[in-house]
């Protein structure tokens, strides 16, 4: 990751970290709480961008320059593209997103699944843009987690984007990913637990303006619905860390006090 982050560094202000290591990096923010357990681990990186702006530069070119190879896979028009560090098994590698607008297909008739950014192939998927709304911004000094060779910075998806985007695509997800997302959603809302008041106005003035009003709704319907009860999901989630015990019922309550909470109230601009 740190050779990563140096590699970016010419596009610092274009690309947000998401995913599993936007995670991982909420515990270094000022705000958050010092967990007792380990991270989600996670080999790759993802990183969005939105291609509907102009990227200059070859990122390819520069992450190759880090020691990334650059690989393509499947079978769209362009090809997908991930850049490894590292063997197969015990390797790191880094993928680039965008968001999906449209109907997803090109006039052609093609799935508009991909684009080519600045020497990178980004895959589109829907509800991404809400990952590039208002990152928040980690620098970088050298330090044993992250050997940086010089100072250096990142933008992240802010958690509350980071917890509606989660919310948006639960139900297309498949059952796996919709356990581990919910063990995301449990630690994010602990990493946080004493700042959901600022977080909430995060919500009402930033993120969810900036969401469709179909986009508002489904946000608010997950939040008030999904931690009713204790789901197989939510059992499943529980059985995921191997460095803590953590009961299913603590996932539904934390998770359904915390999104309460979180999208409470909204003010008169996210009326439909």
């Amino acid at each position: 990751m740190a050779r990563l982050i140096n590699a970016l560094q010419p596009w610092r202000e274009r690309i947000v970290l998401i995913g599993g290591w936007a995670h991982r990096l909420y515990r270094r923010h000022g705000d958050a709480r010092a967990p007792g357990y380990q991270a989600v681990v996670t080999r790759d990186a993802d990183l969005a961008l939105d291609d509907e702006t102009s990227i200059k530069g070859d990122i390819a070119k520069g992450l190759e320059a880090a020691g990334f190879e650059k690989r393509l896979s499947g079978d769209h028009d362009p090809p997908v593209s991930h850049f490894q560090l590292g063997g197969e098994d015990a390797g790191f590698y880094a993928e680039f997103l965008t968001p999906l607008r449209g109907g997803g297909v090109r006039r052609d008739g093609s799935d508009d699944a991909t684009v080519a950014v600045a020497g990178v192939t980004a895959q589109k998927l829907r509800h991404l843009e809400v990952l590039l709304v208002a990152p928040w911004r980690f620098p970088f000094t050298p330090s044993e987690e992250f050997p940086v060779v010089a100072t250096a910075e990142i933008l992240v998806a802010n958690p509350v984007s980071f917890i509606a985007q989660k919310l948006l695509i639960h139900e297309s997800r498949l059952d796996r990913k919709q356990a581990q997302d919910v063990l995301y959603l449990h630690d994010t809302i602990e990493l946080f637990e004493s700042h959901l008041v600022q977080l909430q106005e995060l919500w009402q003035k930033t993120v969810g303006p900036s969401l469709g009003t179909k986009q508002r709704r489904t946000v608010m319907a997950q939040a008030s619905t999904l931690f009713k009860s204790v789901s197989d999901t939510v059992r499943e989630a529980a059985r995921i860390p191997v460095d803590r015990t953590i009961d299913p019922s603590e996932i539904r309550l934390r998770c359904e006090l915390g999104l309460s909470q979180l999208f409470a109230g909204p003010p008169s601009s996210l009326e439909p």
